[in-house]
């Protein structure tokens, strides 16, 4: 019996000894061990420590129905996104948060459903371009200056059928790319699926094409550009899949699966963060293999990412708060 079983059955606080063969009586030092003796094993080497673990820095409480996470980097600004009621009504009474990295809130309504001009109904995902803050919001995608406010354009999609506008990215040529979910609420509260499943593309000229549809989007949500993949990352809420897209291409590929229920995704170097509501985590997929960075996180909505300080920025919907993790 090794050394280590004996170990575990003294349960008793009893000292766990040497298992070392004294020698009888009759046996004089010299004289060969009997055919019973303990051979002693090499120790085991010792185990690799586990890596470095995420560490929660900040969680900041009074937002309302936080969805997207954005930080600025020319301001060094983080901005919320804050549905405040359904997220399918238009009762103009959304806003928009400006935090301080150190968690301090600047101003919880900067920009504000039905004040100065506003108008902003269920503000979701974020996107930069220079000073302008673009906001999908239903069925329309919405224009804002990121210093000031001000309401810029807006450019509507309900022409199109856009049914649940839910996250934007930007290609390098400055054309905005947004996911349609294709879902709705009944009166309940029951999520509904009329579809259809979407990326709507707006030019530089405002010009609203249909990018790419079809149920293999599987209920898109996030969305981002992969510049060193030259390719967007899509997410999907209805399914389990990390998808790749590129807009030459008629239909995604897979390239990692997952626990599924995503929501948000950011790409950092060669990793991809990704939200999911099914598990509660943020992990990151390299090489199609999932490492969970964040656990225990309820309704982790549209993550974002602060690059000077390698943190993940998660909005936590049903909880009204957001919380800031630093990555090791």
């Amino acid at each position: 019996m090794r050394r280590s079983v004996v170990c575990a059955l003294l349960a008793a606080g009893a000292a766990c000894e040497p298992a070392v063969r004294r020698p009888s009586a009759s046996q004089t030092p010299g004289t060969p061990a009997d055919s019973t003796a303990v051979h002693v094993s090499p120790a085991p080497p010792p185990l690799t420590p586990p890596p470095p673990a995420a560490t929660r820095v900040a969680t900041i409480a009074g937002f309302l129905a936080p969805e997207s996470v954005l930080h600025d980097t020319a301001q060094d600004i983080y901005f919320v996104s804050n549905i405040n009621g359904s997220p399918t009504a238009k009762d103009d009474n959304g806003f928009i948060s400006r935090v301080r990295p150190d968690g301090a809130v600047e101003n919880l309504k900067f920009i504000e459903g039905g004040h100065n001009g506003v108008t902003l109904h269920a503000p979701k995902g974020l996107a930069l371009l220079g000073d302008t803050l673009w906001v999908a919001d239903i069925d329309v995608v919405r224009a804002f200056d990121a210093r000031t406010g001000a309401p810029r354009d807006s450019v509507s999609l309900a022409t199109l059928g856009a049914v649940f506008l839910n996250d934007i990215a930007i290609a390098q040529t400055g054309a905005l790319y947004i996911t349609d979910s294709g879902i709705k609420f009944d009166d309940v509260g029951n999520v509904l699926h009329p579809g259809p499943d979407r990326v709507f593309r707006i030019g530089p000229d405002r010009k609203v094409t249909v990018a790419v549809r079809g149920d293999t989007l599987g209920r898109p949500n996030g969305i981002a550009l992969d510049p060193v993949g030259k390719r967007f990352v899509i997410v999907e809420f209805g399914g389990r899949s990390v998808l790749a897209w590129k807009p030459e291409d008629k239909a995604p590929t897979v390239i990692a699966k997952g626990p599924g229920g995503f929501d948000g995704v950011v790409v950092v170097g060669g990793k991809i963060l990704v939200s999911s509501w099914s598990d509660s985590t943020v992990s990151s997929y390299e090489t199609g293999q999932e490492v969970k960075l964040v656990t225990s996180i309820p309704s982790p909505a549209d993550i974002g990412y602060d690059a000077k300080r390698n943190r993940v920025l998660i909005p936590v919907l049903t909880a009204n708060r957001v919380e800031i993790w630093q990555l090791p």
